[in-house]
């Protein structure tokens, strides 16, 4: 087998001397000089090795003081299932509530924005052609824990009640519940999950580092008669996240 890089040595060095208590949370860790002396390696292998376990939640930098250990946090549990779609209400809010959690988003909505080239492929529509689209930023007890952007196509639903996800009387119905009341069947969804890191504007907003990591769903709705009526892309935090995958069974 290939030999382990450095940093991923030092990270997991680093790792072991915290669980056995050398540093409690709250503690900072010695000067990454100090570090590199003692282990061997240059001060840039000990950098990368923080800043992974600053992306997974283990360390925490703060700027012009150093690196902390971080305090032990509850990873909000995102279920993925098809029994969470809600026939009333939002399938977060119910994920929430079951960790005695408070879930809110926040959202932006923009009408008859021309689609870019992948989502004009992922909603089978030409490059270019009209969609509403809506920022969100998901909240448990206030604090952010997801980020998504949802497209839909604008001839379906231009001239509706539910043009607006977030306006109208089904506002936050979700995508099924607001689709059902224009007479179109919501079939399934098809979701793509994917490892990378969060890129500036992310980690900002969900109060991450730069380039910790995250998991980005891509998710498309579609019809009874298989025509795509949403997709959306969904950004999960690894540090505060956890995503669980429910997979009914048919018997």
């Amino acid at each position: 087998m290939p030999e382990q890089p450095p940093y991923l040595r030092i990270a997991d060095e680093l790792r072991r001397r915290i669980a056995e208590q050398e540093w409690a949370p709250g503690d900072r860790l010695p000067s990454r000089a100090q570090i590199a002396q003692e282990s061997g390696v240059g001060e840039n292998v000990i950098r990368r090795a923080q800043e992974l376990l600053i992306s997974q939640g283990v360390l925490e930098g703060h700027a012009g003081s150093g690196t902390y250990v971080a305090s032990p946090r509850q990873r909000v549990r995102m279920v993925r299932s098809s029994a969470h779609e809600q026939p009333n209400g939002s399938p977060f809010r119910a994920d929430m509530k079951a960790l005695g959690k408070q879930g809110d988003w926040e959202s932006r909505t923009e009408v008859k924005v021309p689609a870019p080239a992948e989502i004009a492929s992922r909603l089978g529509i030409g490059e270019g052609d009209l969609c509403v689209r809506t920022v969100y930023e998901f909240l448990a007890d206030g604090k952010p824990v997801q980020l998504s952007t949802s497209w839909e196509p604008y001839d379906l639903t231009g001239g509706t009640l539910v043009v607006l996800s977030e306006g109208g009387p089904h506002a936050g119905a979700g995508v099924v519940n607001r689709m059902a009341a224009i007479g179109i069947t919501v079939s399934h969804a098809v979701e793509q999950p994917e490892p990378r890191q969060a890129n500036a504007k992310e980690a900002s907003l969900l109060g991450v580092q730069r380039a910790s990591s995250v998991t980005h769903i891509r998710r498309t709705y579609y019809s009874d008669e298989g025509r795509p009526v949403e997709t959306a892309d969904v950004v999960v935090p690894a540090s505060l996240c956890e995503i669980v995958y429910e997979i009914p069974i048919s018997r």
